[in-house]
């Protein structure tokens, strides 16, 4: 008994081995060559748009490889271990615990094509996030010719503030947030919101989520900044919704702007407060030490640990 159970592992291990012992060759001889250059930047990079939601991308993406590979390996396992073990014995195996491993492996099976699905679906929410702060960061990176200075996806407490502009006029931060449409064939109404200075009121949900954070996030803006250059800064709230026809019927705290209308419109709000140049240096100093914290995707260091 115990000879033809050796027998069977020995099998899957000869049978599954080579799979293992060929990742890892590959891996490693990845690493080898990695380790015959090094990279030419030795300075953090500053943070492009939509840096925290790639990350998330990268990492979502490594688990729905993992997950693919074990829904795929785990079931295939215990089927070709049932086949051996009834190979070897000559016998068939006991049927309580053949439909005990069948409806484990089923459950596993329904467990992680479940997780899958979630995961696809946060993926394509990832995929819309990145497209809406790419989209508003090329819109705010045109206000440079007009003497401001950008930044993206600056980083704060357990949140990211995906655009921060500084310019003569005022410092802002800019909310991105990437809503899809409704395919109704409504046309234009399927794609406006109104804004009363409160809430959000999207052809077929509303909100005033959006809005509060785009207003807590610029309340700790200011805060920081009045901490990390010592003279009161204020910094004015936008949320910038691309792709939507914004109908303002109410003014609030919070500017309130499709993508395209930031590059226009953004520097002539009055809820801004205009900057010394010296004031602009000293705030862009701090914002950008705080940005500049990407590494270069390069680190053969890393790659012979």
């Amino acid at each position: 008994m115990l000879v033809s159970l050796a027998a069977a592992f020995a099998t899957l291990v000869i049978t599954f081995g080579p799979l293992y012992v060929g990742a890892w060759l590959i891996r490693g001889r990845k690493r080898r060559a990695r380790d015959q250059r090094r990279s030419p930047l030795t300075g953090g990079l500053l943070r492009p748009p939509a840096h925290g939601l790639r990350l998330q991308m990268e990492d979502l993406r490594s688990e729905m490889e993992s997950d693919v590979g074990i829904l795929a390996l785990t079931p295939a396992f215990f089927l070709g271990f049932l086949y051996v073990y009834t190979v070897f014995l000559d016998q068939p195996f006991p049927p309580p615990l053949l439909l005990l491993t069948l409806a484990a492996i089923l459950a596993f099976s329904v467990h992680h094509i479940r997780l899958l699905l979630k995961q696809s679906v946060q993926m394509d929410k990832l995929r819309l996030g990145i497209d809406a702060e790419l989209a508003v960061g090329q819109e705010l990176d045109q206000l440079m010719r007009e003497g401001a200075v950008v930044f993206h996806d600056l980083p704060g407490d357990k949140f990211n503030i995906d655009h921060v502009v500084i310019a003569p006029q005022g410092v802002f931060a800019v909310e991105t947030k990437g809503y899809a449409k409704p395919n109704r064939g409504g046309g234009t109404a399927d794609a406006k919101v109104v804004f009363d200075g409160r809430c959000l009121a999207f052809p077929d949900w509303s909100s005033s989520k959006p809005i509060e954070q785009a207003d807590r996030q610029a309340r700790w803006l200011a805060e920081w900044l009045t901490s990390a250059t010592g003279e009161p800064v204020h910094v004015a709230p936008a949320l910038a919704l691309p792709g939507w026809f914004v109908e303002r019927k109410g003014r609030g705290a919070v500017l309130v702007f499709s993508g395209k209308e930031l590059r226009g419109h953004l520097l002539k709000a009055r809820t801004a407060q205009p900057l010394g140049v010296e004031q602009m240096r000293r705030i862009t100093h701090q914002v950008e030490q705080r940005c500049r914290d990407v590494e270069p995707q390069y680190r053969p260091d890393e790659a012979s640990k």
